[in-house]
């Protein structure tokens, strides 16, 4: 648990205390796959906390969400057409939806942990 959190607080200081600048031009790339990273991890803290967390079934649809954004925007540069809408639309629900389910799992948890400590 705490090897991720290590990871997003290193990648939070390597960001902020570097240069790197994205081209404009790959903004909505970035946007995609952050987008879908975001999806895969709350989906798989969902599935932690349901007790049916796979790590073969996280790392590929991590990597196959992020394949597949990529692709739909790039295809829409090409055609002209604003494609990556959709992704950032289907991420979008996706995560909300897993962040509504992990709150009312947390929320179940809570609550029969309170009664338990009631009843004592």
């Amino acid at each position: 648990m705490w090897l991720p959190v290590l990871g997003l607080i290193i990648g939070v200081i390597f960001g902020l205390f570097t240069e790197i600048k994205i081209p404009d031009e790959y903004s909505n790339y970035l946007s995609i796959a952050v987008l879908a990273a975001l999806d895969t991890l709350f989906g798989g803290i969902r599935a932690q906390l349901q007790n049916i967390y796979d790590e073969k079934v996280f790392v590929s649809g991590f990597f196959f969400n992020i394949l597949l954004a990529a692709s739909l925007a790039f295809l829409g540069v090409h055609l002209g057409v604003d494609l990556y809408l959709a992704a950032v639309f289907a991420f979008g629900v996706r995560l909300f939806q897993n962040i509504a389910v992990i709150r009312r799992i947390l929320l179940t948890k809570w609550s029969a942990n309170r009664e338990k400590t009631e009843k004592n």
